[in-house]
């Protein structure tokens, strides 16, 4: 049982959900309820400050799900519990996922009451997963859509994540990474993000080894010594101006043995006014290619003033404010029913109005190639636009998943297409999501029979 509670522990497996998940399956099963059904994810009209999100996600989400399932330990503690039947019981202990995913492709731009995935399966199925789906979906965008705008508001420097110490929860740190990778972060300093999908690592020093030395000069030493491929030197523990002009003295006697600087971190203070004085120094010193790299407290704001000062910053290390999204830590969203056993089913919640059916999403691109609008419709009506919603599983098994490195192309395409309104960060403009006429057909004959 010791396992059971570490992989507990770790937010890992499929008990990892609502218990309101497992009470439903046992009524479900009470009732005999065991037909298909149509459940839709979505995000709900973003804050004021998001003009788009970037769906991100459904490459970790899709293959959890496939191998989604309880353990030995995890099915002998649901019953010594005593919460639910044991013929329940027997049945959770050799469940699998047998039903069909359709989604949004990794990078895609999205905006609010868009269903980015639709799920089909028997109801206990599709809503055992819901959990999963909403933790995954929501995480990932939410992050992807933070680094997006860092990207379009610092084009020509390198972004980097800083992070996981901030993360809430290590899991969360390494999505974190991957989904700001998506968005078009050069790489991460978490490290087992580099093992689990590839990600570019980058890391310097931080101010305990500096201060650990007796000097700062023979503490730049050692660390280029054992770094000669990627040295780069952290220089404001103490005086940013004087040790940047350590470390044009230290580059020439570097160089006779071979080594190069290859850039110079700032962690503190005004830092367009160090990397200005930095600059310099560095040039004044023939060091014109090293680069500037900063970190502290930097957010997409901070990014727009730095860029609009001419800063000769060359790299930004990113932390706290990508992986906790910290001025937007989350987006309302939903995971609803939309059809069950062949019938359309619509919420008529105050405020929280569903549209009924399985649907799918065209989108439209105007002259000059941005996107223009999308059309809500129907799953089966036939309209012009690029359909988003494509398969990505089938009866429980991933089909041909584009790759990391591939969504990380599809969101530079889709960026590029974004236009202008939509990136501002304080008040973008709307976009056109318009609704097909059958969708519109389907909600008003619903209405007046009174479903």
């Amino acid at each position: 049982m010791s396992a059971a509670r570490d992989r507990a522990g770790r937010g890992g497996g499929l008990l990892a959900t609502d218990f309101y998940q497992l009470t439903m399956l046992h009524a479900y099963e009470y009732a005999g309820m065991g037909d298909r059904a149509t459940f839709e994810f979505f995000f709900r009209r973003p804050q004021p400050t998001r003009g788009f999100l970037l769906a991100a996600g459904l490459g970790t989400l899709a293959r959890e799900i496939e191998t989604a399932g309880f353990t030995p330990e995890e099915i002998a503690w649901l019953r010594e519990t005593g919460r639910f039947p044991d013929e329940m019981i027997d049945r959770l202990a050799e469940w699998r996922f047998t039903g069909d995913l359709d989604a949004v492709a990794e990078g895609t731009l999205i905006f609010g009451d868009e269903p980015i995935l639709r799920v089909e399966a028997p109801i206990a199925e599709a809503q055992l997963i819901e959990t999963l789906v909403i933790n995954h979906l929501h995480f990932q965008t939410l992050i992807a859509s933070k680094a997006a705008r860092m990207v379009l508001t610092a084009p020509d420097a390198q972004l980097i994540d800083f992070g996981l110490r901030r993360a809430h929860g290590m899991e969360a740190g390494v999505r974190a990474a991957r989904a700001a990778y998506l968005a078009g972060f050069a790489g991460t300093a978490t490290t087992s993000a580099g093992l689990a999908f590839a990600i570019p690592l980058y890391g310097t020093m931080a101010h305990s080894f500096i201060q650990a030395h007796d000097s700062e000069e023979q503490a730049f030493l050692d660390f280029a010594l054992a770094r000669p491929a990627d040295t780069t030197l952290l220089i404001d523990t103490y005086d940013t101006e004087r040790a940047a002009a350590k470390v044009v003295t230290l580059a020439e006697t570097l160089r006779a043995r071979g080594i190069a600087v290859r850039g110079v971190r700032i962690d503190s203070g005004d830092l367009a006014a160090h990397a200005r004085a930095v600059r310099a120094i560095l040039d004044e010193g023939g060091l014109d290619d090293v680069r500037i790299v900063a970190s502290g407290g930097i957010d997409e704001w901070t990014l727009r003033d730095l860029v609009r000062s001419g800063a000769p910053i060359d790299s930004y290390g990113i932390g706290t404010s990508l992986t906790t999204s910290q001025d937007r830590p989350a987006i309302d969203c939903g995971y609803k029913l939309v059809a069950y056993a062949g019938t359309p089913r619509r919420k008529l919640s105050e405020g929280k109005v569903l549209w009924p059916g399985a649907k799918q999403l065209f989108r439209h691109h105007g002259g000059d190639g941005t996107i223009d609008h999308d059309v809500l419709a129907l799953a089966d009506e036939a309209l012009d636009g690029e359909p988003l919603l494509r398969p990505a599983m089938r009866e429980g098994r991933c089909l041909d998943l584009p790759t990391l490195e591939e969504a990380r192309a599809t969101a530079r395409e889709n960026l590029a297409r974004l236009p202008d309104r939509l990136k501002d960060l304080d008040t973008p403009g709307d976009y056109d999501v318009r609704i097909s006429s059958g969708l519109r057909a389907l909600a008003d004959s619903m209405a007046k029979e009174g479903r």
